[in-house]
């Protein structure tokens, strides 16, 4: 009997699989260590008892964390709220950064890059800098209330509201919606646009059925990225929500170093997570479906 021997085609195919697995290798081991691993070691003090006597106890075992989340009418406010502000910041960048992404790719040189530059400029300076310049806006002596009384109205409490926290986030957003929506423009043919008004269709109709289908998987990327990071936002819902006014991020920080109650931090981490990708991916999937249906 002879052996059968592989294709020289076959071999080469192998030895390119095998050289790519190699060249990812260490991005892949990277990214275990920086993310797979402490999101396991999270999952796995989720789980342990703790005591405020003795601490965590390793060695024991409890899913009393994730029960106190879905039983506690405090901890679902707090996911409850965390979620709705995360959805409206969301809605409000959509609303400002497509308008201002279409506006920006029909501009010329060098306004065009001018503008660019003017808005990425911000994700140049800290979060937390732009939260405290926010409060001194917002606050009871801020430019805000000073205007307002200038005009003469009564001063109003801006500062630690919902107001305030989804203000500050729409602002440190929304390069983030733009960008992708922005991207999704360059590769739109404006001779389609023309052809379309050319052949009688109205400005409304043009943006709805040419321009809008083409910008979609920008908007969805945009809207991914910008919940994601208002949902597990710290900075500003710390520095502007409050004490009283909080959301996931600032719960996990008070269960970590107020509390210290590190598993139920943990289980709280994990949970967000969890109904953080569950949200995304669900949204991810219908605007998928009817993008899909709009092309076909």
């Amino acid at each position: 009997m002879t052996s059968a021997v592989p294709a020289p085609a076959t071999c080469a195919r192998q030895h390119r699989d095998l050289r790519g697995y190699l060249l990812s290798a260490p991005a892949l081991a990277l990214f275990a260590a920086l993310l797979i691993v402490p999101l396991l070691l999270t999952l796995v003090l989720s789980f342990n008892v703790f005591d405020y006597e003795v601490g965590i106890r390793a060695d024991h075992w409890t899913f009393e964390h994730y029960l106190a989340l879905l039983g506690d009418s405090y901890f679902l406010e707090i996911f409850w709220r965390t979620f709705w502000i995360s959805a409206l910041v969301t809605l409000l960048c959509v609303v400002i950064g497509v308008p201002e992404a279409y506006i920006l790719s029909r501009m010329g040189s060098p306004w065009r890059s001018i503008f660019l530059v003017v808005i990425l400029t911000p994700l140049l300076i800290s979060v937390v800098v732009r939260a405290f310049g926010w409060s001194l806006l917002l606050g009871a002596d801020g430019l805000v209330n000073h205007a307002i009384q200038a005009l003469g109205g009564a001063p109003m409490k801006l500062l630690y509201t919902p107001f305030a926290v989804i203000v500050a986030l729409v602002h440190v957003m929304l390069p983030f919606m733009i960008i992708p929506v922005w991207t999704s423009l360059q590769k739109l043919d404006p001779a389609a646009e023309q052809a379309a008004l050319s052949l009688g269709a109205s400005q409304a109709k043009v943006m709805r059925l040419v321009v809008l289908p083409q910008v979609m998987p920008g908007v969805l990327s945009g809207t991914l990225i910008v919940f994601g990071l208002a949902a597990s936002s710290f900075a500003i819902p710390g520095l502007l929500g409050g004490r009283r006014l909080k959301m996931v991020a600032t719960l996990v920080y008070d269960q970590y170093l107020a509390d210290l109650n590190w598993p139920m931090g943990a289980a709280i981490a994990i949970a967000l997570l969890l109904v953080n990708l569950l949200i995304m991916l669900s949204w991810n999937r219908m605007i998928e479906r009817r993008y899909k249906k709009s092309l076909g």
